[in-house]
């Protein structure tokens, strides 16, 4: 009888569309990431959920819009990056299937409240940390819910060695690796010889010069991880997927090469959104093939799912849709009509949202006041980057701020315009009416389903004062 596949889901963080030499970067040094590109299958129009880390990865981890799982901001001291109890995760969807299921790296989707551990949504065995970000030298590891500091070792190398111990322990069952690193994510530190090479360019900045030498560690990390994966014999049937989860960190001197396309981490634009992967499964799905249709974070559980054999209908209603044959490059009825929304805090109608139905994008440009951001929200994460997690109570309230009135919606053809010059709303208002109200219903279906969800993600119980690592 033939086993099951393996998954192994390699998630980077803020990493862009351009931040990999496959997709047409001169300049930096991703191998492993190349050739695992070229062993398998590249997806230029990739979609995360969210231009924004808790929700893209509430959205990737569910099947479902991240505004039904209650996660749409990162403030974790509020709740908001929290997946609702009610959902059902990948993790507990294969570890009810009898997979061996894991996390390795950074979390960031339910913080100060044991309930929301990645141990309690389905990975049975967790080595990371629950915060927004962690310092590479000065770590304090989650090891299952108890706190390690660091030993000196840097911290992606942590990550890469604790996928590959996973891997050697469960060589012989089938097994769900979530591996989610949180490089190239702030803060700037890598190694020193590593981040000469990019000063030897002259014309990049420190700061990218640090932050491309951070993707180059963790790309000679996923070459350990597969070098590993081939050890044990485990690559024909090992189903390994990379992409990240949003568009690159803007400004800050890191202003650098993201494909073809306007806008960043953050931005409804293509930029912000529209992210790297690449998918290796040499028992399932063809090699040395690029697709070109569009694929969206919350495919990846009903594909994955599909790809395992492992039925969904116990899973709350996706807003995914199974893509196996797109990967096979196969026709298939699969909607082309997606939508994304993200602002601080809480939902704001037509807002930094957008919407895709075939080549034709809809988007509205972020209001003021939309974006605002209370320097309060910064205490606790900054706590978390070199401290173990506090278990406490979460500020429920949201704060009050003022939004300007919407801006008027542009149009684009993201297949003939993919850097969004154009804005075609007047030679067409027909399709942005037609567009624009099928974004009102949606975004009025999953803002009312946040609505309750945040109640209950704001309800707490009584913990320990201090357990696990942020």
């Amino acid at each position: 009888m033939k086993r099951h596949p393996n998954i192994v889901f390699i998630l980077a963080d803020d990493l862009g569309y351009g931040d990999i030499g496959l997709f047409g970067n001169e300049q930096i040094h991703t191998p492993h990431l190349d050739e695992l590109g070229r062993q398998g299958i590249v997806l230029t129009q990739h979609y995360s959920a969210s231009p924004l880390c808790a929700p893209a990865r509430a959205a990737l981890l569910t099947g479902r819009y991240n505004h039904r799982t209650g996660a749409v901001d990162v403030p974790s001291n509020r709740g908001l990056d929290r997946i609702a109890l009610s959902e059902r995760t990948l993790g507990d969807l294969f570890a009810r299937s009898g997979y061996a299921t894991g996390m390795v790296g950074k979390w960031h989707n339910g913080l100060h409240d044991m309930r929301y551990h990645p141990n309690a949504r389905g990975f049975g065995e967790f080595a990371g940390f629950l915060n927004g970000g962690m310092d590479y030298h000065q770590w304090v590891l989650d090891r299952n819910g108890r706190p390690e500091k660091s030993d000196g070792c840097y911290l992606t190398d942590v990550f890469t060695q604790e996928a590959i111990d996973f891997v050697k322990r469960h060589r012989r069952d089938p097994f769900l690796l979530y591996l989610a690193y949180n490089a190239p994510h702030l803060p700037l530190q890598a190694p020193k010889k590593m981040i000469q090479s990019y000063r030897n360019w002259g014309d990049l900045t420190e700061e990218v010069s640090t932050l491309y030498a951070m993707i180059e560690r963790m790309d000679e990390g996923i070459g350990r991880v597969l070098e590993e994966i081939e050890r044990q014999g485990l690559t024909q049937n090992t189903i390994v997927v990379f992409t990240s989860d949003n568009g690159p960190q803007p400004g800050l001197g890191l202003d650098r090469f993201n494909g073809p396309f306007r806008g960043a981490k953050g931005d409804a634009l293509e930029g912000g959104i529209r992210v790297p992967a690449m998918v290796r499964a040499p028992d399932h799905l063809p090699s040395d093939l690029q697709v070109h249709d569009m694929i969206h974070f919350c495919d990846w559980l009903p594909t994955l799912a599909g790809l395992a054999g492992i039925s969904t209908t116990e899973s709350l209603p996706l807003d995914g849709y199974d893509a196996t044959c797109r990967l096979r490059g196969e026709p298939g009825n699969i909607p082309d009509i997606r939508f994304w929304q993200r602002n601080r805090y809480e939902p704001v109608p037509r807002c930094n949202g957008a919407m895709r139905d075939g080549p034709w994008k809809l988007v509205w440009p972020m209001r003021q006041g939309g974006d605002w951001k209370d320097p309060d929200d910064n205490a606790s994460y900054q706590m978390g980057m070199t401290a173990a997690h506090r278990i406490m109570p979460i500020a429920a309230e949201l704060p009050e701020r003022e939004i300007a009135p919407a801006n008027t919606p542009q149009l684009f053809r993201v297949d003939t315009d993919p850097h969004e010059d154009r804005d075609l709303s007047a030679e067409h208002p027909e399709r942005v009416d037609t567009m624009a109200r099928a974004w009102d219903g949606w975004f009025e279906e999953v803002t009312a389903q946040w609505q309750s969800t945040f109640a209950a993600n704001s309800i707490t119980t009584d913990h320990p004062e201090t357990a696990g690592s942020g």
